[in-house]
């Protein structure tokens, strides 16, 4: 078998609130060109991700794919 190789995403963001029980949230900005202004936009999308860090609020932080831990939780945290 292959190691270290995996196809699922993984996306970079900052954690926007950890007041729940081992899932963080967090924020993750992409940057896109508008097709006709031709500015440069973020687009803002909010994750909930499992984790059984330490991570508090402001922390930029790692997040891959995974299982499903809950109906909303289908992330984890890779590292901080």
């Amino acid at each position: 078998m292959s190691e270290g190789k995996t196809n699922k995403k993984e996306l970079k963001g900052i954690v926007v609130s950890n007041k729940m029980q081992g899932t963080i949230r967090v924020q993750v900005d992409t940057p896109f060109r508008h097709p006709v202004y031709k500015k440069i936009i973020n687009k803002r999308k909010i994750f909930f991700a499992h984790t059984d860090k330490e991570v508090n609020e402001g922390d930029e932080v790692t997040i891959r794919e995974s299982r499903p831990y809950s109906k909303n939780v289908k992330w984890v945290v890779v590292e901080k």
